[in-house]
């Protein structure tokens, strides 16, 4: 077996959830406990082997993705090989894969930037199937895609957003495959018989074609599965990876400053009479005073007086006057450079 591989991640969406962010960021450049989502992305393939040769390929909107991301990963990931598709109109997901091809020889692994798991990839060099879909067992999995599997846990079929709720196995938006080739082959055929909703290509039928080929597909459970598609899921996946100690704080508080973990307050940040936390996450740069923030993510730059915020995501430099901190909790969504007086 090739010891290379290839990890794919498709990042080409608007972001039209993540609004009003997304604006002047791509999503997976947002932050999240004290870091990006592109960041603790890349963690989680901390466990593959080390014998195996990483190379990514990102598939990127036009515009914001494609002049933000590069640049991201020149700074901080210098080492890493990196290819970049750009995705230019917005056709689903096999067709944001089928544009990559070039670049799907062998082995595999696809992960959606917006999918956050905790699991172990450390023998995914010696896998002899020819492919995994990690899953979760979910309440209502009429929002998800979902595995079909029969008594050896092997894949018959993958149902997108069923009817009904008799399976819980979503799928996670993590794939392995042995042979990338085989996954164009049948993005293809996906496109000849034009198995699309809505004008949008799905993976899933394109996997369904594989299976139909004799394609021998396991399930990995995952315990953890993060999301962060919209704001509400990122305040919730920030709350979790606090919980988890994912990125834990060095900051040091003065006599002045109250912390309730967990938070993540960045070193260089300037806190002065106020409360921090429970689930806060305060970037670099940032000013507060006199002011309580609970379970709300402070981008780069932002800066806080007299205020008192609960479930909030402030972009970076924004900058917010409330009426004191024991005013009524306030709930803002604002994106970078916003100013606001409460």
């Amino acid at each position: 077996m090739s010891k290379t591989l290839t990890i794919v991640i498709p990042m080409a969406g608007h972001g039209t959830r993540m609004r009003p962010h997304t604006w002047s960021k791509p999503k997976p450049l947002i932050s999240v406990a004290g870091k990006t989502s592109l960041d603790h992305l890349l963690e989680s393939f901390d466990s593959l082997p080390p014998d195996l040769t990483i190379e990514y390929v990102f598939i990127v909107s036009p515009n914001l993705g494609e002049m933000q991301i590069p640049v991201y990963m020149k700074e901080h990931y210098p080492n890493y090989k990196v290819d970049y598709v750009v995705q230019t109109e917005m056709r689903g997901q096999s067709d944001a894969i089928y544009l990559a091809r070039e670049y799907l020889q062998g082995q595999i692994l696809m992960i959606y930037s917006d999918t956050l798991i905790e699991t172990d990839f450390s023998d995914i060099g010696n896998e002899s199937l020819g492919g995994i879909a990690w899953v979760k067992s979910v309440e209502d999995p009429r929002r998800f895609g979902v595995a079909e599997i029969n008594k050896a846990k092997i894949i018959k079929r993958l149902i997108e957003k069923p009817a009904s709720m008799d399976n819980d196995l979503a799928v996670v938006g993590c794939y392995y495959f042995r042979s990338g080739e085989d996954l164009v082959s049948a993005i293809e055929e996906q496109f000849k018989r034009d198995l699309q909703l809505k004008g949008e290509y799905f993976l899933v039928d394109g996997i369904n074609i594989m299976i139909e080929r004799g394609l021998e597909m396991r399930v990995q459970p995952v315990e953890t599965w993060l999301d962060t598609g919209t704001i509400d899921a990122t305040l919730e996946t920030n709350q979790r990876l606090l919980q988890l100690g994912r990125n834990p704080s060095t900051y040091t508080p003065t006599r002045d400053v109250k912390i309730t973990p967990p938070v993540y307050i960045h070193p260089d940040a300037r806190v002065t009479s106020s409360q921090i936390g429970p689930n806060a996450s305060i970037g670099s740069r940032c000013v507060i005073t006199g002011s309580k923030i609970e379970d709300s993510i402070l981008e780069e730059g932002a800066q806080v007086k007299d205020a008192n915020l609960i479930h909030s995501f402030l972009g970076c430099n924004v900058n917010v006057k409330g009426r004191g901190v024991e005013s009524p909790a306030a709930r803002l969504n604002l994106g970078d450079d916003s100013t606001v007086e409460l």
